[in-house]
């Protein structure tokens, strides 16, 4: 397994009390910073992670990781299940979450926790689908996370995880090596008030197990018919599995 990277090496504090601690102090510039540090292009990715949910018509949908809640709101309008539970570490994500909540009317089918994804506040099969998008590097402890994705995912449930990967072919290796470690950074500085969060992105990446290592966590932990889709050659994947 690879080595734990936190987002504040000069504190004391777990891997998740500190990415909590992060995504409060980043929460009010995220969203801007997101669509601005990707040129848009998470917006597509979001999307194509969507669409594997299509034809299993998911009634209720935990959402892992929701922070600001956009990857829910785009599966609400593509997807139109009755209900989606956002759950999230940070509650200064979750604040912004259901600001956008209240002004699109959407509290009957779009609602929020704070909660933990190692221990998640759910009975066992309860969720037709479970997605994470950009969540699953920050896990503490990744196997644990999600094995318990797949407590609570219903029996023939699917699971659908959106993480950055790690490009292997030339020159898309060394043009993403140089963005992600010095444009995002110094980006990141310039409009956010905690600049350590963007100098942790490409380090929590680096040390992502990311394409068949994680599916075959996935593997480990019961999921079965685990995919890899890599997008953009392999700056992002897709990973699924079924219950």
């Amino acid at each position: 397994m690879s080595k734990t990277v936190t987002p504040y090496t000069d504190q004391q504090g777990t891997k998740k009390e500190q990415v909590a601690d992060m995504f409060n102090n980043i929460s009010k510039t995220y969203d801007f910073l997101n669509h601005f540090l990707s040129l848009g292009i998470d917006i597509i990715w979001r999307k194509k992670a969507i669409n594997e949910l299509k034809k299993d018509q998911p009634r209720l949908i935990l959402d892992v990781a929701t922070g600001t809640g956009d990857f829910a709101f785009e599966a609400l309008k593509i997807l139109k299940p009755e209900k989606i539970i956002g759950v999230d570490i940070s509650r200064g994500m979750l604040n912004i979450a259901e600001q956008k909540i209240a002004k699109r009317n959407l509290n009957n089918h779009f609602e929020v926790k704070l909660g933990d994804s190692e221990g998640l506040p759910f009975a066992a099969d309860e969720f037709d689908a479970v997605t994470v998008a950009y969540g699953v590097r920050n896990f503490e402890n990744l196997e644990k996370g999600l094995a318990d994705i797949f407590r609570v995912l219903k029996p023939t449930g699917k699971a659908v995880v959106l993480e950055f990967s790690k490009p292997k072919v030339f020159p898309v290796k060394q043009l993403y090596n140089f963005y992600f470690n010095y444009v995002t950074p110094g980006i990141g500085k310039l409009f956010s008030k905690d600049a350590r969060a963007y100098t942790y992105l490409p380090e929590s990446v680096a040390a992502f197990p990311d394409g068949k290592s994680f599916t075959a966590l996935m593997d480990k932990v019961g999921f079965k018919n685990t995919k890899c889709r890599p997008l953009a050659f392999g700056i992002c994947s897709i990973y699924t599995g079924v219950k």
